[in-house]
């Protein structure tokens, strides 16, 4: 039986088309990688089938009684909340039902003794209903999870305006599977989790015995928990059996066999063609042109998908700076609070450094000392000479209501319009994409505007934290590419050892001298 049908769905953002009269059926205990290039609607039609986004045309229809669970790391945490209060959230139904009851506790003492009959029965349904669903012990399921994901680390009863990237993608994971929907919904769960909470993440949706729809360009990941393949490209939805290799494989074959048709037919073409042309005038052959005329009208013609622009990420170096790139002396990072022992680090020209562990030990705070941008609490940082940074923050910033040529024209003043068109197109985005405005972009090709300013600066060193984050597979490998040719100097956060162990040098483990319990 289906949990979720979606017939002929079609939408689009302006006269940018998404999909095309795509059909879709989810069976139980399917579990399902969605995947596809940067902008291709991914993100979209996760918004669509939940509802949060009405399609152009097309039907969505759910199973009855069928509770969802959606990851969307868009989701705003409301100021003044702890982890706590929101993991508890996860069981609003049933506070709300004991609220219910509490309600009928206090109508039973002016009820008459007939509704008062009534109360006791629906107070006793509700009763065993809050029994069944474990409600005496949500505390204990809540502080379960919590250690799960790491978020006891933290602080159960932190605010949740405090929290960092990953920490915050942690919790809003840890509510939804504490709400332990029918089906699940995971856009990039990956994203800014480390590599522990990853195999954890990895294990759970491995023994998971519902449905899920997973988007990610973690391939190793995705490999290990899915059974079903749905690939999006040029508007359509296409089903594959297995593992994200095996739909390569399959891919890449059918994609020969299209290729060869087309090839075939484009000579059948020509030749019917060139004999109509060579016939028609005739008398004798004029009945043999009009008869291949005819076949050439009825023809169901193949066409090839247009090539998606690949990227091609080249960093503009500038001089060579001094030997030293950075020295710490007793560094001590932190806001109100230290987040680190004494740190005496040293950085030289030529090196490429991984910075790594797990979240929320102050792998940015560090970053961002380095730079000057923040105070250190204590101890001092050296920065060498002649140093053009090229920095990559993990959080998106960019100018509201601006496209893509605006964003990156106000960057480059000196270049004209080509120039931006030609730099954009180069980092793998499209004429639409480039006229489009950067908020209703997906994150993908967000990063790919921000790379595209970053690229085109001239540096010597660059500070990357968490650049992979949201970048499809060919965007990734071509980052990886020009990592490693870059002849600069790198500091890098990454949770992904496939990504950086061939770039870097040098790995610095900020669990080694973090003040926080890992």
């Amino acid at each position: 039986m289906s949990i979720l049908s979606v017939k002929n769905l079609t939408h689009g953002f302006g006269d940018r088309a998404i999909f095309n009269n795509v059909s879709f059926r989810m069976l139980k205990g399917e579990h399902i990688g969605l995947v596809g290039a940067n902008g291709e609607g991914k993100s979209t039609f996760m918004s669509i089938v939940t509802r949060k986004l009405e399609p152009d045309e097309g039907q969505i229809e759910w199973a009855k009684n069928v509770r969802i669970g959606y990851l969307d790391q868009h989701t705003i945490l409301d100021r003044g909340l702890t982890i706590r209060d929101v993991l508890k959230s996860a069981f609003q139904y049933l506070f709300d039902l004991e609220q219910n009851i509490n309600q009928m506790y206090e109508e039973m003492a002016t009820a008459s003794p007939e509704r008062l009959e009534a109360l006791m029965n629906e107070v006793g349904t509700i009763q065993d209903l809050l029994t069944q669903n474990d409600f005496y012990t949500i505390d204990a399921k809540v502080e379960e999870i919590a250690r799960a994901l790491g978020l006891d680390e933290i602080g159960i009863d932190s605010d949740v305006e405090e929290l960092s990237g990953g920490q915050r993608t942690k919790v809003l994971l840890a509510k939804l599977l504490l709400e332990k929907p029918d089906i699940l919904l995971l856009d990039e769960p990956t994203n800014y989790l480390d590599e522990q909470h990853i195999v954890w993440l990895k294990r759970y949706l491995q023994e998971y015995e519902n449905a899920f729809i997973l988007i990610s360009h973690d391939i190793p990941f995705l490999n290990s928990v899915i059974n079903l393949v749905y690939h999006m490209e040029n508007q359509e939805l296409t089903r594959y059996a297995g593992d994200y290799d095996n739909f390569l494989q399959v891919y890449e074959v059918k994609k020969q066999q299209l290729q060869a048709a087309y090839k075939k037919q484009q000579q059948e073409i020509a030749e019917l063609k060139d004999f109509v042309a060579r016939n028609k005038a005739r008398v004798s052959t004029r009945n043999m042109a009009m008869s291949r005329q005819k076949k050439l009208d009825k023809m169901d013609v193949i066409e090839l998908a247009k090539e998606k622009p690949k990227p091609q990420f080249n960093f503009v170096e500038s001089r060579s700076p001094s030997k030293l790139i950075v020295q710490t002396h007793d560094l001590v990072i932190g806001y109100d609070t230290p987040l680190s022992k004494p740190l005496n680090l040293q950085m030289e020209r030529g090196q490429k450094i991984a910075l790594v562990g797990a979240n929320g030990i102050g792998k940015t705070t560090l970053l961002r000392s380095i730079l000057g941008e923040i105070p250190a609490l204590s101890g001092e940082v050296q920065r060498g000479d002649y140093l053009e940074i090229g920095y990559f923050e993990q959080e998106a910033r960019h100018t509201p209501d601006t496209t893509c040529i605006e964003e990156v024209w106000h960057e480059f003043p000196h270049l004209n319009q080509a120039e931006v068109r030609a730099a954009l197109a180069k980092c793998g985005l499209t004429t639409k994409h480039i006229e489009s405005k950067v908020e209703v972009l997906s994150g993908g090709e967000k990063s790919k505007v921000r790379l595209c300013k970053l690229i085109n600066k001239p540096s010597n060193v660059l500070v990357l934290d968490e650049p992979t984050n949201h970048l499809d597979v060919d965007a990734k490998d071509e980052l990886k590419r020009a990592l490693k040719d870059y002849r600069g100097s790198i500091l890098l956060i990454s949770h992904e050892p496939e990504f950086y162990q061939d770039i870097v040098t040098d790995i610095w483990n900020g669990e080694t001298w973090t003040t926080k319990v890992i």
